[in-house]
């Protein structure tokens, strides 16, 4: 049984029956979904979602999804709810139940005092005719013919038709708000995607050092200014403005190629046309920059004026590259 041949067709299999499953929940969609979003969208209050067991798991994901597109959620256990927590709920939240059967002790313990508060109630369940389908507002349906597991007991699919439809909310509802790049790079300030879409190339270039020789600086100047600097290049600037770019390369190459070098100045060394960017691009801007032209650092300008280098590994620590 233990063959990789047998394990492989387990795998194929679980996959395409949950992947059937959900195809299907687009047939299984309702008016009441549309509802259910306008509801959550013109509420002054927040998403309460409850679940127990695997569909507690899955609320909290969804809860998480909710509140980084914009939508502030909460997880209440459907199982601490009775014994306390059900003083989250305040009055203009909208409670989402989670529950395949709907019929569970907890459920029909918390259901009528969800109801008693007012509260609007939306179910994400697989039994439409439970208990929870026949008390909750609008009804989401999320049945699944059978689970992956082979006792069909196991919840697999049903819990994985259930993480779907709560992406198609939140999904919905990030689109109804106009919910745009720059509103999710304010949730997630702290992780590399986040940084892709706020850093700027200032934020990076302004904590380096600022390499810089003029045109007539010695070969001696030019090696000690990089060296110094750290950054493997210098500009070459004139009236504060870019003339000119020196790497660790350009000097290796000098010295393979010439002779005399005790008169060579950083005009005779520089290459006159280096990439730079503007201090205020950002910064995936000049990581997509040094991977078009393979180069490792660039020029920074501000309104045409010589501002500093971003290096790639600048990139590389922020977790931009």
């Amino acid at each position: 049984m233990n063959t990789k041949a047998n394990i492989l067709d387990i795998a194929k299999s679980t996959i395409t029956m949950e992947s059937k499953a959900i195809a299907n929940l687009v047939n299984l969609l309702t008016d009441d979904f549309a509802l259910a979003i306008e509801l959550i969208y013109n509420s002054k209050g927040r998403v309460i979602i409850t679940g127990i067991g695997k569909s507690a798991i899955i609320a909290n994901k969804i809860v998480a999804t909710l509140n980084s597109t914009g939508t502030p959620a909460i997880f209440m256990h459907a199982a601490d709810a009775i014994h306390g927590d059900l003083g989250l709920i305040l009055e203009d939240d909208v409670v989402i139940c989670i529950s395949k059967s709907g019929n569970t002790p907890e459920i029909k313990v918390l259901v009528p005092l969800i109801k008693n508060a007012k509260n609007k109630m939306i179910a994400i369940t697989g039994n439409k005719d439970s208990f929870l389908g026949q008390n909750a507002d609008y009804i989401l349906n999320a049945y699944v013919e059978q689970e992956a597991c082979p006792n069909n007991l196991a919840p697999t699919t049903s819990t994985t038709a259930q993480l779907v439809m709560g992406d198609a909310l939140a999904v919905s509802l990030l689109k109804l708000r106009g919910f745009s790049s720059k509103d999710f790079a304010k949730y997630h300030p702290g992780g590399a995607l986040g940084k892709r879409l706020y850093l700027r190339v200032n934020d990076l270039s302004s904590v380096n050092q600022k390499p810089e020789v003029t045109l007539d600086a010695t070969l001696k100047e030019v090696i000690i200014e990089i060296s110094e600097k750290m950054l493997g290049v210098t500009a070459v600037t004139e009236n504060s403005k870019i003339v000119g770019i020196i790497t660790d390369g350009d000097l290796r190459r000098m010295l393979s190629k010439s002779d005399d070098i005790s008169n060579l100045t950083a005009k005779d060394i520089m290459g006159r046309h280096p990439k730079r960017i503007a201090e205020d691009a950002m910064a995936v801007d000049a990581k997509e920059a040094m991977e078009e032209f393979g180069i490792s650092q660039l020029l920074v300008e501000n309104e045409g004026k010589y501002a500093g280098v971003v290096h790639l590994h600048d990139l590389i620590k922020e977790g931009i590259l």
